[in-house]
C-alpha cells in the first residue's frame, strides 16, 4: 500500500496565488515562469532595496545632530 503524498501549498511571492512547493514545480516558490521573471526583473532593476539611515549623496556624512 502506497503512503499518501502531501504537497506543500505556498503563496506565490509575486502574485499571491497558491502554488505547489515541490520538485515538480520548476518555478518554485513562484507559480509560473511569468511571476519568476517579474521578480527577477524587479531585482535586476534594483526595485528591492533595504531602507538605510545614510544621508543622500549630496549631504556630508557625520553626526546628524551637528548638521
Amino acid at each position: 500500500m502506497a503512503e499518501p503524498t502531501f504537497q506543500k501549498i505556498v503563496v506565490c511571492p509575486q502574485c499571491g496565488g497558491d502554488t505547489v512547493y515541490a520538485p515538480s514545480n520548476a518555478y518554485r516558490p513562484f507559480c509560473g515562469e511569468r511571476c519568476k521573471n517579474l521578480d527577477l526583473g524587479a531585482w535586476a532593476s534594483e526595485s528591492f532595496r533595504v531602507p538605510t539611515e545614510a544621508p543622500p549623496d549630496d549631504q556630508v556624512f557625520g553626526d546628524a545632530k551637528l548638521q
